[in-house]
């Protein structure tokens, strides 16, 4: 169990509607601060072992809750170090992302949707998607990607989530199961249904479409397979693609 989800449950925490990040931070000596700010979507200043974190007022309710979470998570691993963290730092999925960003995401993640918690809430949706994961985001207060990236990488289905834009392919991750050698594209293929929603600007697909996975993957042995795909505009001209993989043979490993 993470230090994220140890906290919460020393806490007892037990019902995503418990999860009160600013009554959890004043258990960590921290206070939390709404306000304004430029340059930079929150930041931390500790002194002994009492700390001050200012949040964007600006952002979305569900950006400033993990922006909360990624500071008490730096406040967690991080101690003592004066940190600013921009848009970019705080769920930003960058291969580039130092260690201590990584980190203090993951915090983030445990302790706004804690597995312990999470992993009941998914299995009471029979299918992945886009949908469903909706709903989760609104049950665990955390936004759309934060909630589409917990939900792939757990073990409840085998998946890809990948965001790309028009210059391409932004970052993606896969869940457990799925092998290495499935790496998406970078570039959209026109006969994927998520080619339309980059640069026709179609709306977002109600429900996952069937598709060769040759038009995601670039190996030979994706010819001879099918996956589910549904997409979503998450804004600044990106999109959200989920991949489902039925067919256990690309599960095999090799």
């Amino acid at each position: 169990m993470s230090a994220a989800e140890t906290l919460l449950q020393n806490l007892g925490v037990a019902d995503p509607m418990e999860i009160d990040l600013e009554a959890i931070a004043r258990t960590m000596g921290v206070r939390v601060r709404r306000i304004p700010l430029d340059g930079c979507e929150a930041r931390i200043t500790g002194n002994g072992d009492k700390a001050i974190v200012a949040i964007n007022s600006r952002s979305s309710e569900e950006r400033q809750r993990f922006s909360i979470g990624h500071e008490l998570g730096h406040w967690h691993f991080h101690r003592h170090k004066v940190l600013m963290c921009q848009d970019a730092d705080i769920g930003g999925h960058s291969s580039r992302a130092t260690q201590a960003e990584k980190a203090a995401d993951r915090f983030a993640a445990d302790l706004l949707m804690p597995r312990y918690l999470f992993d009941p809430a998914i299995r009471q949706h029979s299918k992945l998607n886009f949908k469903a994961i909706r709903a989760l985001a609104h049950q665990f207060g955390s936004s759309l990607t934060a909630t589409a990236i917990r939900c792939v990488e757990t073990k409840n289905a085998s998946a890809l989530l990948v965001c790309h834009g028009r210059d391409g392919r932004k970052w993606f991750r896969r869940s457990p199961d799925v092998p290495d050698r499935w790496f998406p594209q970078d570039r959209l293929d026109a006969e994927s249904p998520a080619f339309d929603l980059v640069f026709s600007n179609k709306g977002d697909d109600m429900f996952p479409q069937r598709i060769p996975a040759d038009a995601w993957f670039d190996r030979a042995e994706a010819q001879c397979y099918e996956l589910r795909e549904q997409s979503i505009h998450i804004g600044f001209g990106q999109i959200l693609t989920l991949l489902l993989i039925d067919d256990l043979e690309m599960l095999d490993e090799r």
